[in-house]
């Protein structure tokens, strides 16, 4: 069973890398059906537990290692049970013997054990904010500043829950096998070699 997972800045382009990778190597993909496994499980609306783990969850927390994990000192209890509802869903994935893509969530601290090629996606700040332009809806009309506020939010939040999972700051580069910087590039035409190189090293010996 080969697994890849996706770490990635707001704006990046990381979903569509994932996404594209899947599909160039036959891999299930795994990113919102995550939410909804969780959602499913919990008994929530799919909408509040995107919300809170997401991009809300842990605002305002302090941060705590490992420890935070078994301490509702730190946490909503709501929250530490979706996060750990989460964790098991995600297990519950590798448990399954299939090769897949799993897009953020910390898979691949929460899935260390079945040795996933772990990939990080980054890119300069005007990049980011171009693609977040290109990708928005027709309802969705936010400014430069409100765009760096919402990449900032979700990229500390992203930075908070890794913390509360490993003790491993986000995007340390030791933490990953490859490094991507989207910048000045279509996902379309850099996927192939992102694909290419994931077959090489878990084709290495």
């Amino acid at each position: 069973m080969r697994i890849i997972t996706v770490s990635r800045e707001f704006g990046s382009g990381g979903r569509e890398l994932g996404k594209r990778l899947a599909e160039l190597l036959h891999y299930d993909y795994y990113d919102s059906e995550i939410i909804s496994a969780v959602a499913k499980k919990s008994g929530l609306d799919p909408n509040y537990v995107e919300n809170t783990l997401r991009d809300h969850g842990w605002q305002n927390q302090p941060i705590s290692f490992r420890g935070t994990l078994r301490s509702s000192a730190y946490l909503q209890a709501s929250k530490l049970e979706l996060l750990l509802e989460q964790r098991k869903v995600i297990e519950e994935i590798a448990g399954l013997g299939k090769d897949c893509v799993i897009v953020g969530r910390n898979a691949d601290e929460i899935l260390r054990d079945y040795q996933p090629f772990n990939i990080f996606v980054c890119a300069e700040t005007e990049s980011k904010l171009e693609r977040c332009r290109s990708r928005a809806s027709e309802n969705e009309n936010l400014s430069e500043k409100e765009l760096l506020r919402k990449m900032k939010r979700i990229d500390s939040v992203r930075s908070q829950t890794r913390a509360i999972m490993s003790g491993v700051p986000w995007g340390q580069r030791t933490a990953y096998h490859l490094t991507v910087n989207t910048t000045g590039w279509e996902i379309r035409d850099l996927a192939p070699a992102v694909a290419d190189f994931a077959e090489r090293w878990f084709g290495r010996e």
